[in-house]
C-alpha cells in the first residue's frame, strides 16, 4: 500500500498574508472608495487568497473557506441589493455559526476541532472537550461584539472593529488557551516508550 505524498506547507509569512491580506484589501478599500467597493474589492481578495492558499498547500481549510463562501454570498448580497447590512451580518452569522456547530458537536459527544486540529495538538478527551468550549463561547462574544459595533457606530468604524479588532482578539483569545494546551498535552509516542 502506498503512502500519500504529504501536502505541502505554506511558509508562515504567505499564510499570514492569505489570512490578513484580504482585510487589509477590505480595510484600504472602504477608507479610499466607501463600503460598496471595498465589499467586490474583499470579495476578489477572498477568491485570490483561497487560490494562493490551494496553489501552495492543495488544501484550503475548513475555517477560511466557509468564511470565503459567506464573504462571497453576503457581499454578493450587499452588492446587488445595494444594502450595507448584508455585509455587517456576515460576521454575525458566520460566528454564530461556528458556534452552534461547536456546541452541537459537544452536545453529541464530538470535538470538530479535533477534527481539524488534531494533527496540530495531542489533547486528552478533556483537553479538547475544553478548548472546543471555549471556542463556541469566543464565537459567540464576536458575534455579539460584532452586533454591537455596526448597530451603534458608523460604517467605518465598524470596518475598523472588523479589521483592528476581531483579529487580534482572535490571536489574544487563541494565546491565552496556551495553559490550557498544556496541562491537557498527551505525551508523543516516541517519549512514552524511553
Amino acid at each position: 500500500m502506498t503512502k500519500a505524498a504529504p501536502k505541502p506547507e505554506m511558509h508562515p509569512l504567505v499564510k499570514l498574508a492569505t489570512e490578513i491580506g484580504p482585510l487589509a484589501v477590505f480595510f484600504f478599500a472602504n477608507a479610499k472608495f466607501g463600503i460598496f467597493y471595498a465589499t467586490g474589492s474583499f470579495m476578489v481578495a477572498i477568491v485570490v487568497a483561497l487560490a494562493v492558499s490551494y496553489a501552495l498547500s492543495r488544501h484550503i481549510a475548513t475555517l477560511p473557506l466557509v468564511t470565503g463562501i459567506f464573504v462571497l454570498v453576503f457581499g454578493g448580497l450587499t452588492i446587488w441589493l445595494n444594502d450595507e447590512l448584508f455585509i455587517k451580518l456576515k460576521p454575525t452569522i458566520v460566528n454564530t455559526l461556528f458556534s452552534v456547530i461547536l456546541l452541537g458537536g459537544l452536545f453529541w459527544g464530538k470535538s470538530f476541532l479535533r477534527s481539524v486540529f488534531g494533527s496540530v495538538f495531542r489533547l486528552d478527551d478533556e483537553g479538547w472537550r475544553k478548548l472546543t468550549f471555549r471556542w463556541a463561547f469566543f464565537f459567540l462574544l464576536l458575534a455579539v461584539l460584532n452586533e454591537i459595533v455596526w448597530r451603534n457606530f458608523s460604517t467605518d468604524a465598524w470596518v475598523s472593529f472588523k479589521v483592528f479588532g476581531i483579529m487580534p482578539l482572535s490571536m489574544v483569545f487563541a494565546l491565552s488557551q496556551m495553559r490550557l494546551l498544556q496541562r491537557h498535552q498527551l505525551p508523543d509516542a516516541d517519549e512514552s516508550e524511553t
